[in-house]
């Protein structure tokens, strides 16, 4: 599997970890593909806007588009509610 580094904040860092550390998640990584799996089929629906898309839109898209964090709070708050 490709391997790609990035910079997340403290905050992130510390959330991966938690749901690790419960035992959410295996690892680190499956949090992470499980996220960009989230946000692909977000933006496959629309529910978010691609960034190249919303500079060209008059701001328009980013107005209506949601934050990938809130989709995954709301995507934790609900996998926690069913349990």
């Amino acid at each position: 599997m490709p391997m790609v580094t990035v910079s997340i904040s403290p905050l992130q860092a510390a959330g991966i970890r938690a749901v690790v550390d419960t035992g959410t998640y295996a690892s680190s990584s499956e949090v992470v593909r499980e996220a960009l799996r989230m946000w692909d089929a977000a933006r496959k629906r629309g529910d978010i806007c691609d960034v190249p898309h919303a500079a060209n839109d008059g701001g328009e898209t980013s107005r209506n588009g949601r934050c990938v964090a809130d989709m995954f709070a709301d995507y934790e708050a609900e996998r926690h509610s069913s349990n």
